[in-house]
């Protein structure tokens, strides 16, 4: 009985937590640990807890917090920037798997994510458990061992850093899917006039290596700046924008998964990666490559995503994921 009630939250905690931790493998950890603690409370202290889900959502913050502030001692010494772990998804979903029902959350697209990475720990826990899960700044401030107007200041300056960044909101997938074809299409023509059109002015493109996969070591901004990179990497590389990966679902949005590409012996080899792209005002505003083999490790690359689609199919399948 304790664990099927407990299963009726484990969607909602796996949102939680991973919107706190930006990562699938911490999230997992931390909704695994909440039940750990449930199951190991007496019958009586479980009879006392008024509302099982937002207990255990507290409880998931609280944990969460503690990996938080492990992975900003980790981000110290690591190499180049910083990315969320991404969520692969098919846009064909069912929504069974909870990571499917996840992504649906606006809260949760690439563009938002980033941006939460940048707030400490106890910014991020306060302003995603208020804003974005209702929890009460009492429950908040006994989670951060803080007071409740100390709790209430982390959520402020939390929702300022969010607001100050603007990430773009999401847009409908057919959107998406136009603007994705032309920008393949432009990359693939080797046109860098056809490439800074269809870029943001503000454009920029991050890669997330973790020093074990090369990629771009700094941040990369500005239209003409962020076209030469790519068609200097498609050059070298000897890709086709077209064909080197599959279309998929990254945090709700239209991305690539793209697959090891060995070299040659004339030109490198390619490692695997999943490419993230925001789009805005209908041009690409940001592309987040993931490449650190320890933040990809849990997406399938062999074949096509369960139930992916190609671009073209993106349409039958907005209604699947608009949630």
């Amino acid at each position: 009985m304790l664990a099927r009630t407990f299963t009726e939250h484990r969607a909602h905690l796996v949102g939680v937590a991973y919107r706190l931790t930006s990562s699938v493998a911490d999230a997992e950890d931390a909704v695994q640990e909440s039940w750990l603690r449930l199951a190991g409370l007496t019958d009586a202290a479980r009879a006392d807890i008024r509302d099982l889900r937002g207990w255990l959502t507290t409880v998931v913050g609280r944990i969460c917090l503690d990996r938080l502030r492990s992975a900003a001692v980790r981000r110290e010494s690591y190499v180049g920037s910083w990315l969320p772990e991404p969520v692969v998804t098919s846009l064909t979903s069912t929504g069974e798997d909870p990571l499917d029902r996840v992504v649906r959350d606006d809260g949760v697209r690439l563009a938002a994510l980033v941006v939460l990475d940048h707030l400490t720990p106890e910014q991020r826990v306060a302003f995603v458990l208020h804003d974005a899960f209702s929890v009460p700044f009492d429950e908040i401030a006994a989670a951060l061992g803080c007071t409740v107007p100390s709790a209430r200041q982390h959520a402020s300056r939390g929702r300022k850093a969010l607001a100050d960044a603007d990430p773009p909101p999401r847009v409908a997938l057919e959107e998406q899917r136009v603007v994705l074809e032309r920008f393949l299409a432009a990359l693939a023509s080797g046109d860098l006039r056809a490439v800074v059109a269809l870029l943001h002015p503000d454009a920029v493109a991050v890669g997330d290596g973790g020093g074990k996969v090369r990629t771009a070591v700094h941040r990369v901004v500005g239209a003409d700046k962020v076209a030469r990179f790519l068609l200097g990497l498609v050059a070298k590389y000897r890709l086709d924008p077209g064909a080197v990966g599959v279309v998929a679902l990254v945090n709700g949005d239209l991305g690539l998964v793209i697959p090891e590409h060995p070299g040659d012996g004339t030109t490198q080899g390619v490692p695997r990666r999943v490419d993230g792209l925001v789009v805005r005002d209908g041009l690409v505003v940001a592309l987040y490559d993931v490449a650190n083999p320890d933040k990809i490790a849990h997406v399938p690359f062999t074949g096509r995503p369960r139930g992916t689609a190609h671009p073209e199919r993106a349409r039958h399948a907005e209604s699947d994921t608009s949630g």
